[in-house]
Parts: C-alpha cells; sequence; structure tokens
C-alpha cells in the first residue's frame, strides 16, 4: 500500500494508484467505493463487502498560505482530485473484472472549513481549512465567556479558530463586502455534493464540528448562529450520514465512468469515521490517529461534555458519539524537519515522503527511549486539544552537546505522543479509563513510532490490516445506508482484522512518565510567553 502523503511543499499534484491482486477467476465483483477528502490528498479506495480493499488511487496537493495564520485550499482542485479518484479506481476496477456491481460511493472529508459561495454557486472564497488560525483574537475573546461557555456545551465544539463558528466571526468583521454577498457558508465535502448534484446538504457529523451545531437537538443552534451574525437559511441542509443522492450529473458520471444512478452517500467526518473503521467502537476502546495532524477518540452511547472545554463531543448518529481531542501537530512536524533539515543536505529533494519517513524513522530507532533527556513541544502551528491555545510554539528542551541529528527526530516523535497522551488523559477523566488502543493513520506503518503509543499510554495498541480507516469507516455507513449491514458496529473482527499488536515495555513506560511531567510543566511556564 502507498504511504498517505503529507502536507505539500510546492505545487505540484502527485497522482499514485494501486490494484491488490484477487483471484483472477472472479468476474464480477460486487464493492463499494469510499472517498476520503484529506488535508494533504484525497484517496479513494474500492472495497468488496468483506471490507477487502480492491483497488486504490489518491491525489495530493498543496496548502496555500497567504500570510502568516492563513491556511488555504483551492476548492476546485480538490474537487477535480475527488472526480479523478473515483475515475482511476473505476479503471483499475474495470481492469480487473469483466462485471462490475458499484453498489455506492461513500464519504469521509476533514472537518471546520468554510467556503463562501455567492448566488449562483460560485466560491467567493478559496476553502479556509482548520489550520487556519487567522480568527485568533476573535475566539479569545469568546473564549472564557459564559456565551462561549454555552456554545460549548451545546455544540460540542471547543472555541478555538479551527471552527468555522469563529471564522465566520473573523469574516463579518475583515471581509464584510465577502460576507455579505455570500448565499451559503458551506464545508468542502458540501462543496462536492453541491457539485455533483446541485444541493446544499450537510451531515450531522460535519455539522457537529462547526461550532454552530446543537448535537443533543440536531438543528442548528440559535445563540451560535447569532454570534456568527447569520441565519440557519445561509447553511446548508442537515441530512443524516445514511443519507444519499442518486441524481449524479451526467457529465461528471461519464467522468467518474459509473453510472448516474449510483448512490453518493454523504458519509461523516473522518475523525468520527475513522473510530468506525477501525471498530474503536466500544467502551474503554480509544482510536489514535496519526497523519498530518493527529487525535484521540471514543465513541459513547451518550452524549457527554467536559466542563473544563478540553475534548469535543461529535456526533455519528443520536444513539452514538465521538468523544475526544485533536492535536494540530503529527506527520506535518517530521515533514517541516525533512524539507528544512534533511532533503536541502542530504537527500534528493524530489525524494519520495514515504520514503524519507522511514529513513527518519530508521535513524530515530538508533535513539534510546527518552531520547537522552531532549524533549519537544510539537506546538508548531499552534495547538488544539487539550490546551486550545493557537499561540503555543514548539520548543526543544535540554539539549547538549552529546544530542545528535537522531535525537531531534525521535523527540519529535516523542512530542507527538505526548501531545496526543495529554488529550488521552483528560478524555479518561471525562469518559472514563481507556483499556486498549488500535492504531491507524500514516504513523502506524512504523513499528517504532506504534511502540511509542504503547510505551507512553502504558496500554496495548492493535494496529489494522487497513491503516485508511477514514475510507473503510465511509463504506461501513454505505453498507449501513444501503441496507447490507444493521447499525455499524460489526460482530466480529473480521471486517477490519488486526494485524499486528504491541505490548506496553514497563522501562519505557518509567522513562516517557518522568519525561511527560517534563512536557506538561513546560507548556505550564511557557503559555503566557507564547
Amino acid at each position: 500500500m502507498m504511504n498517505r502523503p503529507c502536507l505539500s511543499a510546492s505545487w505540484r499534484i502527485n497522482m499514485v494508484s494501486s490494484i491488490r491482486p484477487m483471484d483472477k477467476n472472479y468476474l464480477r465483483m460486487k464493492h463499494i467505493v469510499a472517498v476520503d477528502i484529506g488535508t494533504s490528498s484525497t484517496k479513494a479506495i474500492a472495497l468488496d463487502l468483506n471490507g477487502k480493499i480492491i483497488a486504490e488511487h489518491y491525489v495530493s496537493y498543496p496548502i496555500i498560505s497567504p500570510r502568516p495564520s492563513y491556511s488555504e485550499q483551492d476548492p476546485e482542485i480538490l474537487f477535480d482530485a475527488v472526480v479523478t479518484c473515483i475515475a482511476q479506481v473505476s479503471k483499475l476496477m474495470k481492469i480487473k473484472y469483466e462485471q462490475l456491481d458499484l453498489l455506492g460511493v461513500s464519504f469521509s472529508s476533514a472537518m471546520h472549513g468554510l467556503i463562501a459561495m455567492d448566488s449562483n454557486g460560485k466560491p467567493l472564497t478559496n476553502c479556509i481549512i482548520w489550520a487556519d488560525t487567522r480568527s485568533e483574537s476573535f475566539a479569545e475573546h469568546l473564549k472564557g465567556t459564559s456565551l462561549g461557555h454555552d456554545i460549548y456545551m451545546n455544540t460540542g465544539t471547543p472555541i478555538h479558530p479551527m471552527s468555522p463558528l469563529c471564522k465566520l466571526g473573523w469574516m463579518r468583521q475583515h471581509m464584510k463586502g465577502v460576507f455579505e454577498a455570500t448565499d451559503k457558508f458551506i464545508s468542502i465535502k458540501e462543496y462536492v455534493f453541491y457539485k455533483l448534484f446541485g444541493e446544499y446538504v450537510v451531515d450531522y457529523s460535519i455539522a457537529s464540528a462547526t461550532g454552530l451545531f446543537e448535537t443533543l437537538t440536531q438543528k442548528w443552534y440559535g445563540p451560535a448562529l447569532e454570534i456568527a451574525g447569520i441565519a440557519a437559511d445561509r447553511l446548508s441542509t442537515l441530512v443524516p450520514i445514511t443519507h444519499a443522492l442518486t441524481t449524479l450529473d451526467a457529465r461528471y458520471a461519464e467522468k467518474m465512468q459509473i453510472n448516474a444512478d449510483t448512490p453518493f452517500i454523504i458519509g461523516g467526518s473522518d475523525g468520527c469515521l475513522a473510530n468506525l473503521g477501525a471498530q474503536a467502537v466500544r467502551n474503554g476502546v480509544a482510536s489514535v490517529t496519526i497523519g498530518t495532524s493527529g487525535a484521540i477518540r471514543v465513541v459513547s452511547d451518550k452524549l457527554v461534555a467536559d466542563h473544563k472545554e478540553r475534548i469535543f463531543s461529535y456526533i455519528i448518529s443520536p444513539e452514538m458519539f465521538v468523544l475526544g481531542g485533536a492535536v494540530n501537530n503529527g506527520g506535518n512536524i517530521l515533514r517541516w524537519f525533512q524539507d528544512g533539515f534533511v532533503a536541502s543536505k542530504d537527500q534528493p529533494s524530489d525524494k519520495s515522503l514515504p520514503t524519507a519517513f522511514n529513513l527518519l524513522t530508521k535513524e530515530a530507532s538508533s535513539v534510546n527511549a527518552g531520547s537522552d533527556g531532549l524533549i519537544f513541544l510539537p506546538y508548531l502551528t499552534g495547538e488544539r486539544a487539550p490546551h486550545w491555545d493557537a499561540s503555543a510554539k514548539g520548543v526543544f528542551f535540554g539539549i547538549q552537546m552529546h544530542h545528535q541529528r537522531a535525537h531531534f527526530i525521535r523527540a519529535m516523535m516523542e512530542g507527538i505522543i505526548f501531545g496526543i497522551f495529554s488529550v488521552g488523559k483528560a478524555l479518561e477523566e471525562t469518559a472514563g479509563e481507556l483499556k486498549v488502543i488500535l492504531a491507524s493513520g500514516g504513523f502506524a506503518r512504523s513499528d517504532l513510532w506504534v511502540q511509542m503509543l504503547a510505551d507512553v499510554f502504558n496500554k496495548k495498541v492493535y494496529v489494522k490490516e487497513s491503516v485508511e480507516s477514514s475510507a473503510v469507516g465511509a463504506a461501513i455507513v454505505a453498507m449501513n445506508a444501503l441496507q447490507l449491514i444493521d447499525g455499524f458496529i460489526l460482530d466480529d473482527d473480521e471486517f477490519v482484522p488486526s494485524i499486528a499488536a504491541f505490548d506496553p515495555n514497563k522501562e519505557n513506560h518509567a522513562i516517557y512518565r518522568e519525561n511527560f511531567g517534563t512536557f506538561e510543566r513546560l507548556y505550564e511556564k511557557l503559555k503566557d510567553e507564547f
């Protein structure tokens, strides 16, 4: 399997395909295509009804940063990536099988994006993505107030520049002309569905990450709309994650090489669907994903809010909620280090990122747990959970003469896990003990990094056969929507089997426990300086 790329540093659009070997005598294939619209790439995978990935294709793309704190993406580039990925998977499937039954196409996508659309269905802005922090001042004025607390308790979305609520507040103040001219404020998945079907629809899962959606009632939340300065009619129609559309624009059906009446299931957010895809859906089972950024989540059958406002509470269905927290910094940090400190000196600049990551993690393995006292605060792009501090900065602490490049690489990897562990502690205080962890995302391909996770948490960690858990989660939603399965919880480990298990190392855990104490104290001592 090809590694998912992290942040692209150029305008080059990268495309990679692969097809899995199958029985050549099996000529008719019932399958689902799942599309994951991510920060650094869009990926489409074709799965059979047993959850086996048959074919895949991905397209990577850049983040646009016209000013410091701005992070945007061109919605047309992302839309084209979706169409290309589906078309290429369709092509791969037709090469392999004489007869195909595409039962449906289902979607996962990144959260917290905001696009302003005019009355003619044209974008007035790029997609302002989760990493954008331009609305920091708006968030700071709202955070800590009774209104801010009320919005958090009812929407489950912490007050932070990532949220569309804060982005709208900033836009209302600083882009008045665009704000007033906007007919609809939408996310990237809404943009894709509007282009394909001419309808503005948003699933509960994406909506519950906006700060504008009341989780308990599954309706837009009046006080949040009021502070954002909009009415509900400037947002999309709310639908469950199993909502399907079947009137695909004929032009795109032809481009994607599929029938125009193919059901397109709206699906959910990448975070919520990662838990479904890993089947981290039972009490005490946490899902940890690290790709560009990272997150830890659990599923609950009841809505739980943290009065300290450290974690989020999102919805899959009225009977299933996802609790947890996302960290801003994951694989993007290794990309930063690779581009700025490695590639220009030791490696060709065109070396593939997966290969570069393998070399970095191999180098880190030469250093003992704890990086010989070197500690890294991984806040290069501020931080979300549990601090929700857009001003936080990255810090290397304890540098001495004996520290070499390998120490810095390992300290970065450990610091990213410490950030996840900080969220895990808050999650346990709110939702109960974590007993086992299921790992997915690009980091799950690194035994060293997964072992760090087990050692820091002092928990057993399982790695699933497919690390593309968000896309697999979208496929599970499609199977439910198409009435192939009941609910979202599968009965056994066959659909998403585990391929590796990592037991914690007690000696390493003792080292990490001490280093984590320093890690926590460093943030508290430095946050005013940030």
